[in-house]
């Protein structure tokens, strides 16, 4: 009896064992399928990987060379820039000189014309300057002396007189 009793308990371990080796066997076989699955899933965020990284890598490549690129049209408008501006330095000295040798010209021809009237008789002078555009008149009689000018001024007809003297208070208020 008591070897039928370790005869049924070893036959009671036996089976739950082959029970505990079946659940073993296909908690393995559920274990080696779950593991093909994450391997794949691993390989496809590899790939992933790889691909968004070779794409990270043109773009700081892409980028990199519109920097360049960038740089060298910025060098260039730069010295551009700096040839304009040299440019238009010139270009404004040109000027102040050319403004400076007209003004040096028109003093020198208002002298000559005040040289020509100072040499005329007032009343000749007083008949030509009437005839004249009053504004013109009366800057050629600004440039004369005080007492030639109340010579001229006084052969005038007593209206184109005032006229001058109206433009020549103009004159030199401005």
């Amino acid at each position: 009896m008591q070897k039928f009793l370790v005869l049924i308990l070893y036959i009671g371990v036996l089976s739950l064992s082959l029970e505990a080796k079946s659940e073993l066997y296909d908690c393995t076989k559920v274990f080696e399928e779950r593991k093909q699955e994450l391997i794949l899933e691993l390989e496809r965020i590899d790939e992933q990987e790889q691909a968004l990284n070779a794409l990270k890598e043109a773009t700081e490549e892409l980028l990199k060379q519109k920097e360049a690129k960038l740089a060298i049209k910025e060098e260039k408008l730069n010295a551009h820039e700096k040839e304009l501006q040299g440019r238009e330095a010139e270009v404004l000295a040109k000027l102040t000189k050319t403004q400076e040798a007209l003004s040096a010209l028109k003093e020198m021809k208002m002298d000559k014309i005040a040289q020509t009237y100072a040499k005329m008789k007032a009343a000749s002078a007083a008949s030509v300057l009437s005839e004249l555009d009053p504004q013109e008149a009366s800057a050629i009689l600004s440039t004369l002396k005080p007492k030639m000018m109340a010579k001229i001024l006084g052969k005038m007809d007593a209206k184109k007189a005032s006229e001058m003297t109206s433009q020549m208070s103009k004159v030199t208020t401005k």
